[in-house]
This record gives C-alpha cells, structure tokens and sequence, in this order.
C-alpha cells in the first residue's frame, strides 16, 4: 500500500486536503469518488519536516486526554447528524486532532470500517482510547440506527465525568502539595537545623545538662537521622515503593478502597461520585438499548472502587435470578434509600434512565457542594497542623536554650 497526498471538493464545492492509503494512485482516485470526493490532485505522500512531527520517547503522548475524545465524539456527533459518511467524517477527524496518538489510532479505525468492519469493532482493537462503555453503546447506537444520538449522550457524558474528575482533582491537590511541604520542612529541620542548635544547647549548659523528655526526643530522632540519612532515604523510598505497589495488586486495591469507606469525609465523597456515576452510566446504557444485566458489569468496572463495584455485581446477580434491581441497591449499606425508592419507580414507570439521569444530577451537585465546602475547611486546618509541627519542634529546642540563658546569667 502507498501513501498519497490528495486535494478535492465536495459535493458542495468545499475543498478539502488529506492523505490515503491505496496500492496505486488510481485505486487512490476511485476511494476518494467513492467518499462523494472530486480528486483534483492525487500525488504520492511526501513527508515534510515538522518540528511538530518529532518523535522523543519520554515527551511523546501515549494516551488520549478525555478533551480529545470529548471533541472527537461531539464533532463526529454533528457530522453524522448532517449526513455525512462515517468514513468521510472519521477521515476529516483525523486532521482536526492535535494528539499524535489518538491519530494514528482513528487512521487504523478509519481503514477497518473502510474495510467493512463496524465502527464498534474497529473501536474495540483500542481500549486505550475508547472503554467498555463507549464501545457497547456505539454498538448499540449502530444496530438502533442512532449513532448521532449516542455520540451525543456519550459527549454529554464524559463531559460530566470529567467536570467531577477534575473538581475532585482540584480538591486534593492543596492537601497533597501541604503534606509534601510538611514532610520535606521536618526532614530539613531534623538534619540541618537541630543539630546545629543540638551543639548549642551542649555549649550552653554543658554533656550534663538535664533536658526535657520532649528535648532529648528531637535530639535523639536528628541524631538518628543524620548519621542514617541514607538508610532513612531509602528506607522511605521503598516504604512508598512497596504500598503503591501493594496498592495495584488485586487484593491491595480492594483493602485500600474500603479503608477509604471508613474515613468520614472521603467516604462521603467517593459514594456520592460513584453514585453519580453508577446513575449515568448505567442510564446511558439503557437507553442505548444495552441488557440490565450486561448493562450493570460494564458500569460496575467504571465505578472506580472495588467494593461498590463488588456491590453492583452482587445485585447483577440477584436481577438475573428475577428480581428487580432497586431490591438488592435498597439492601446496601452505600446506596442511599432514595436511589433504590427512585430506581423503583422508574422500573414501574418503564422510565428508568430518565429517573437514573435526575439521581445522577442530584448527586453530582451534591458532589460540588461537599467539594466547595472541603476546600474551605482544607486550608486552615492544613496550616494549623504544620504551624504545630513547626512551633513543636522549635519549643522543644528554644525553651532549653532559653532555661540554661537564664541560668548563666
């Protein structure tokens, strides 16, 4: 197969430029009539230098950002919608993305769909890109004849998703950089400053001067410190080496994620978001036309939280032996009752995504205000505890010194 830069017009006379693949150039002029295209000039690819098109391993992006497919999926939406092909239409995405990556990754599904593969298939072939739940509901939007919808509600979707992500994000970042700073002012403290002022106070009063408990503590822990300061180092290098490690095992994360259900305010905010997020997605779903039951696995894995994800399976079961899915939500002790009373009357109602989109929006402001109202409480708390550990060790150090001051004089 060869590479050829073409230049046509459309069916309105709009011109347009791209590249294609075909074995010779004129395979290359039918492809193009074949997208509704008048070719005005086929010419075998010639590859320019861009500086844009330099390739540095550590810089290069391997990932898809969740704006690129929020764009991807609206535009494509709108495309679709107006009755253009969805060859055409993934072809004109190509040159519209600035993501390398996710790129190359829409060439491979352009030329499967070309090819006669679904638009579903040929997605699947990248679970980097698109997950369980865009695939299962592009399947569905193609076998319902509603792909432009589907488009439209998976933007809508990710674009909600995203807005909590990064509020969450946002929240937990001050608290992070503040426990950082914490660690990096007591291990400055505890190796440069204490024994300095370690050799004062043995100046002042003396190898026999009696100090306090809390004193000789500091002086015993900088002590320790300075002359194991690699071993320390190391030692807390690999402790977090090893929990992060711990972490991504299949039993760690699920021990993780229930020690974050029993911490109070996280605990609030990780039901709320997996709520939120269960009602969306799992409405998405079936109103792509998606089973319950296959509906529920693919939104359990999108939860982000082993144990609620746990949770959802369990209830999957229970719906396959018969039962309705608000009955085993209402036996949950992470659901509220109102999602199980809602779920309930959407099942009788024959209304159930709209129901589910109502709880995913009622908890998605929740989330907001709990995040709001963190934020505010966050920071003074956050200094509070470093101006203790501060004012603690310099009370520990500076009331000898001023004691044995009092004493010479």
């Amino acid at each position: 197969m060869t590479k050829f830069n073409y230049t046509a017009f459309d069916k309105s006379g709009k011109k347009t430029e791209g590249t294609l693949e075909a074995s010779d150039k004129n395979a290359a002029t039918n492809m193009l009539a074949g997208q509704g295209l008048k070719p005005l000039v086929v010419k075998p690819f010639k590859k320019s230098f861009n500086p844009n098109n330099i390739n540095v391993p550590f810089l290069t992006s391997t990932s898809v950002k969740i704006k690129d497919l929020v764009i991807f999926t609206r535009q494509l939406a709108t495309m679709i919608n107006a009755g253009v092909p969805l060859v055409r239409s993934l072809a004109t995405m190509q040159e519209q993305t600035s993501n390398k990556f996710f790129k190359e990754i829409l060439i491979e599904v352009t030329k499967d769909v070309e090819s006669g593969m679904s638009f579903a298939e040929s997605l699947e072939k990248h679970p980097k890109a698109f997950d369980e739940i865009y695939v299962n509901m592009i399947s569905a939007g193609e076998a319902g004849g509603i792909l432009d919808d589907i488009l439209k509600r998976l933007a809508l979707q990710q674009e909600k998703q995203s807005s909590m992500r990064k509020k969450v994000k946002s929240a937990s970042v001050y608290p992070m950089v503040l426990v950082g700073i914490t660690f990096v002012a007591f291990f400055a403290l505890m190796i440069f400053v204490i024994p300095k002022i370690g050799e004062i106070i043995k100046d002042l009063g003396g190898e026999d001067a009696e100090l306090p408990a809390l004193t000789k503590t500091m002086l015993g822990i900088s002590d320790f410190m300075v002359s194991n300061s690699l071993i320390v180092l190391g030692g807390s290098f690999a402790v977090v080496y090893l929990i992060k490690h711990y972490i991504h095992t299949n039993k760690g994360q699920k021990n993780w994620h229930r020690l974050l259900l029993r911490i109070p305010v996280v605990k609030t905010i990780i039901a709320k978001v997996a709520i939120a997020r269960f009602s969306r997605t799992f409405a998405s779903l079936m109103s792509s036309g998606v089973s319950v039951i296959e509906a529920l696995h693919i939104t359990s894995k999108a939860i982000g939280n082993r144990i609620i994800e746990q949770e959802i399976l369990d209830a999957a079961e229970e719906v396959k032996a018969g039962k309705q899915l608000s009955e085993p939500l209402s036996e949950s002790a992470l659901f509220p009752p109102i999602v199980s009373q809602m779920l309930a009357i959407g099942e009788e109602t024959g209304q159930t995504d709209t129901i589910l989109i109502k709880v995913a929006d009622f908890y998605e402001e929740e989330v907001d205000a709990v995040i709001d109202s963190l934020s505010s409480i966050i920071e003074p708390v956050m200094i509070v505890f470093l101006g203790s550990m501060v004012g603690l060790i310099a009370y520990s150090v500076m009331g000898p010194i001023a004691g044995l001051s009092q004493q010479i004089n």
